[in-house]
């Protein structure tokens, strides 16, 4: 490829609305079809309620691109119009200019009817005329689509212009006005969270104007095979000769196909030219979770502004409560709201590793004690050797470190905070080369799988809470599992133990062709 080549090809793009022509983009075609046929071909009104950078935008452009040669598509955003929604009049001649723009370029037949300004005495009921006017001069369907519609969650004028959206929508069939077809709303919250926030003394008031609107399923997450499409246009120009599949499967595994998140990763990866592997993928995690970005700024702040919300996390990452998931759930629901949690096999789960690394990092920072951050016992030096993190070492000086300075007689504390301060005492040692994550799939029944990464190095570090011998072989065939499953040879397993003594000695052993080291920290151990 030459150098015009070069400066001409398509980028990731990690801000805005992402346009083929001109960026690396995950083949959705099959999505936006799916949306027309169930959707706008059934004339249905409909909310695309997803969490921030979620594609939104990228997905209105690409109906409206689909929808243009048969269908006048009004595609118009909130984003920057706060002024619109000062009065019932504001809000008509808003809309009224965005519509008229909206149709000047496409279908400048049809502008004329939003030219003039709206007349102040019943600007809403003008407008309503104007859009029937649209509809019958159109002569095919009208579709509108409003995205961030966030920006009105405080005003009642939208709620108005929702009303009478809502009696031209049922009375449409019966001879009614003429009125769009299909109306499209996009944003984070769904309206009825608007209409909590516009009238907070409602309480848990569900009623709304927009009790039409179908219920919106459509995954808006990649999938591997979609990631897989934007992987390979950017290898069929660059000819980097990654594994396209495997490298769409391991984003994946990191993002559970957040479009943005895997848009940092693959622009990371192409900006500071890693290698396109999983050493290169791990450096862009690494180098993504110390960065500041709107995104990761929302997870932080719906945590430390929202106790419950802190306080279930918290339970989630690092004492592996199993909380039944319930989107009633105030809570819960507005986890997913935000992206943050989802549903995994009938349980509340955070819904990325990126984000659990990010949300157990913060817990890490906040929680870490001055006698920990500044112990001796976690001066980096002492635990790498020739470039290489030596794990067992550090599971030994953890176990030093918590017998002499976490002494607990009644045991509660530790069994809830055990794994947080293990990660407190390894995020200084490996901070700046290395980083870890932790394996979802397993925090569960007392347990946890940490993947630590230094350098070339992928360590895997099982935390338990040991219940005695007898379920100890199914400790370690759990820990060979997954040793096999991540492809690597030796695991480490640290537990912890109510015992006043340590049930036995600290051991490296083989068991079923893996080499694991286990270290049990009786932490009453007098």
């Amino acid at each position: 490829m030459n150098r015009v080549d070069l400066q001409k090809r398509k980028k990731f793009n990690t801000t805005g609305l992402c346009i083929p022509q001109y960026h690396y983009m995950a083949d959705v075609g099959d999505k936006v079809k799916y949306i027309i046929k169930e959707y706008v071909d059934h004339e249905e009104y409909f909310t695309i309620n997803r969490a921030r950078q979620y594609g939104k935008t990228t997905i209105l452009y690409l109906l409206q691109e689909n929808l243009k040669e048969r269908c006048v598509v009004l595609n118009i955003t909130f984003e920057g119009k706060e002024e619109y929604f000062s009065s019932l009049q504001n809000f008509a001649e808003g809309l009224n200019i965005s519509f008229y723009k909206a149709l000047r370029k496409l279908y400048s037949g049809l502008s004329g009817i939003f030219q003039t300004p709206i007349c102040h005495t019943l600007a809403m009921e003008q407008m309503g005329d104007r859009i029937t006017a649209l509809c019958e001069e159109a002569g095919r369907p009208v579709v509108l689509m409003i995205d961030e519609v966030d920006k009105a969650a405080d005003n009642q004028v939208f709620l108005t212009f929702l009303g009478m959206l809502r009696e031209r929508y049922l009375k449409r069939r019966i001879g009614g006005d003429a009125t769009f077809s299909s109306v499209i709303l996009a944003g984070v919250h769904d309206i009825k969270n608007l209409k909590m926030k516009i009238r907070p003394e409602e309480g848990q008031n569900y009623n709304s104007p927009w009790n039409i609107s179908a219920v919106f399923e459509v995954d808006m997450g990649l999938s591997v095979n979609e990631i897989k499409s934007m992987l390979q246009e950017y290898e069929d120009d660059m000819h980097t000769g990654m594994e396209v599949s495997k490298m769409a499967q391991e984003l994946h595994r990191y993002t559970d196909g957040y479009p943005f998140l895997v848009s940092c990763l693959c622009k990371m990866i192409d900006d500071k030219k890693l290698p396109w592997d999983q050493g290169g993928l791990r450096t862009a995690v690494k180098e993504l979770l110390k960065t500041n970005n709107t995104l990761f700024d929302d997870v932080i702040k719906n945590i430390r502004n929202h106790q419950e919300f802190s306080d279930l996390t918290e339970q989630i990452v690092l004492q592996g409560a199993q909380v039944a998931f319930e989107i009633r759930n105030p809570t819960i629901q507005q986890g997913v709201m935000y992206g943050i949690l989802k549903e995994q096999d009938g349980r509340t789960a955070v819904s990325n590793i990126l984000f659990e690394t990010l949300i157990i990092n913060y817990f890490v920072s906040i929680r870490s004690t001055y006698e920990l951050t500044a112990s001796r016992y976690v001066e980096k030096g002492q635990y790498i050797h020739n470039g290489r993190l030596d794990m067992g070492l550090v599971l030994r000086r953890f176990s030093a470190f918590m017998k002499a300075e976490y002494r607990d007689e009644d045991g509660r504390f530790i069994e809830s905070h055990g794994r947080l301060l293990f990660l407190s005492f390894l995020r200084p040692i490996i901070n700046g080369t290395g980083h870890y994550a932790v394996e979802p799939q397993t925090r569960k029944n007392n347990r946890m799988d940490i993947q630590v990464f230094y350098g070339n190095q992928e360590l895997i570090v099982e935390l338990k809470v040991w219940h005695g011998e007898k379920y100890e072989q199914e400790g370690y065939d759990q820990l060979v599992r997954y040793l096999e499953a991540r492809g690597v040879e030796k695991g480490y397993l640290l537990s912890f133990c109510d015992n006043k003594k340590a049930p036995r000695e600290d051991q490296t052993f083989w068991y079923c062709g893996h080499e694991i080291c286990e270290v049990v920290i009786a932490y009453r151990d007098e």
